[in-house]
């Protein structure tokens, strides 16, 4: 194998950022080179993981920077500058020919840029919410009337925003679960300094810590995003990859088997059902007919929303599988809803294969939080969404579902507000209801059949050639 140099990945904390940070590394690898993901102390090294990746974890698991000294970040800095300078002692060893940075770890460029690593920024998401953030904060949406459509110059005109688009919920974890740092899992994003998430319209948090790249890459592909790719190429003046979506290998099998005598427990996953427990139930439902309600491992509704779902799911007469992650969410209990809808409700409290679920002919629906993962998960598959936006970009993921790919609903007009039965019931309804929109849905997941995107593979090997020449200015 030919040896292309080494490059180094930085990731943030959480699934969200973890995931498509370590498959980015395995498509590195199948290109010859070599990589190291590095990853805050508190991120488990448990994930899927190319063997031949190494890893480097930073002592601290820092977020963004708090105002005042910072003993952590100094740490991790410290970590990072260290393990550099012992490259550098080695003699003839070549320097890392770049840094691909995650934007929640922007603080790391400094270290990189003291030993002439270029950095390569970052995004865990699509560049459609990268754009509408930005264009947002360009076009001055503060001052938008109720009843207008603001365009965003160089974006699609369905793309235009109006008031609505910038209402968000109430700030604050659901009742129960412990604050979180922010810019979890999912791809939500906090403000650079502290002080909770920026409000529509804003500069988004992310332009300071992509300052000085030489470019950027997004978790994204040509079909879903290339409008959007595009416009960032346009407004940073520089190189923009869509390079995704960075989805575990197992995902672009498009028949994944599970072992019926594997419990969900493996991997420090727990779960109340197994993965067969999971198909038979799938197996004795009609095509199309199930919904599946999931909002990630570090998201969900409010406290005083839990009781309209499960009322609301009660009510509906489709089938649906429920999952409720412990933790989130205080760890709520739908008392005796199983036994009252029987056979037609599956609820799976803990972790759940969504991968197996969103695969699986019987499912037609999914309502979701919208984290990018998930939403790339579900289109790829050609499963319709029922969007409930809870932070960050998922807010312009949904209005992505439903505006640009046109295969979702909102479950609500406006989350200023908390969401109601009514709303849930009748999303539930349009979405299950919509024939449209689901062979829509379809059409689009079928043209991920072969697998990983060649947009995005030419991507990676545009990457390379962009790269290469830089080895001339290594130290």
């Amino acid at each position: 194998m030919a040896d292309g140099g080494e490059i180094f990945v930085v990731s943030g904390a959480g699934r969200g950022h973890l995931q498509p940070c370590a498959e980015l590394c395995n498509h590195l690898i199948s290109r010859n080179y070599h990589t190291t993901l590095v990853i805050p102390s508190s991120s488990s090294s448990s994930f899927t993981q190319n063997p031949l990746a190494k890893i480097l974890q930073l002592t601290a698991s820092p977020g963004p920077p708090n105002p005042g000294p910072d003993p952590l970040r100094y740490q991790a800095t410290q970590d990072l500058h260290d393990h550099l300078a012992s490259l550098s002692d080695i003699p003839d060893a070549p320097l890392p020919l770049c840094a691909i940075v995650d934007f929640q770890m922007g603080w790391t460029k400094e270290v990189f840029w003291r030993f002439q690593v270029p950095v390569i920024g970052f995004f865990t998401f699509g560049a459609s919410a990268a754009s509408m953030e930005w264009g947002a904060w360009k076009v001055g949406v503060g001052d938008i009337r109720p009843d207008e459509l603001r365009p965003i110059p160089g974006l699609p005109d369905h793309m235009a925003l109006s008031v609505a688009d910038l209402k968000r919920r109430p700030a604050g974890p659901p009742r129960g679960v412990p604050n979180r740092p922010p810019g979890g899992g999912g791809g939500g994003k906090g403000r650079s300094g502290g002080g909770g998430p920026p409000k529509p319209g804003d500069r988004p948090p992310w332009v300071p810590e992509i300052e000085g790249s030489m470019a950027l890459m997004f978790n994204t592909c040509d079909f879903i995003d290339r409008a959007f790719i595009d416009y960032m190429k346009d407004q940073m003046g520089m190189p923009v990859w869509g390079v995704g979506p960075l989805l575990p290998e197992t995902y672009w099998n498009r028949n994944p088997n599970p072992n019926p005598n594997r419990p969900v427990e493996e991997n420090q996953r727990q779960s109340n059902y197994t993965e067969d427990d999971v198909v038979q139930w799938l197996d004795s439902k009609p095509r199309g007919s199930v919904l599946y309600v999931a909002f990630g491992s570090e998201v969900g509704p409010n406290a005083e929303e839990y009781p309209q779902l499960a009322s609301a799911l009660e009510e509906s007469t489709r089938p649906f599988i429920w999952v409720i992650q412990t933790g989130v969410g205080g760890g709520y209990n739908p008392d005796g809803l199983e036994s009252r809808v029987g056979e037609r409700g599956l609820i799976i409290c803990g972790w759940a294969p969504q991968l197996l679920i969103l695969s699986h002919q019987s499912t037609g629906g999914f309502l979701s939080h919208c984290g990018w993962n998930s939403t790339v998960e579900a289109v790829c598959r050609g499963v319709p969404i029922l969007g409930w936006p809870m932070r960050g970009d998922q807010y312009c993921n949904a209005k992505l579902v439903q505006k640009h790919l046109k295969v979702g609903y909102g479950v609500c007009g406006s989350f200023e507000e908390l969401v109601k039965k009514e709303d849930i019931l009748k999303g539930i309804e349009r979405l299950m209801g919509d024939e449209d929109m689901k062979r829509r849905a379809l059409e689009i997941g079928r043209k991920f059949e072969d697998g990983f995107p060649a947009s995005s593979a030419a991507a990676l090997d545009d990457f390379v050639d962009f790269i290469r020449p830089k080895t001339s200015l290594q130290v």
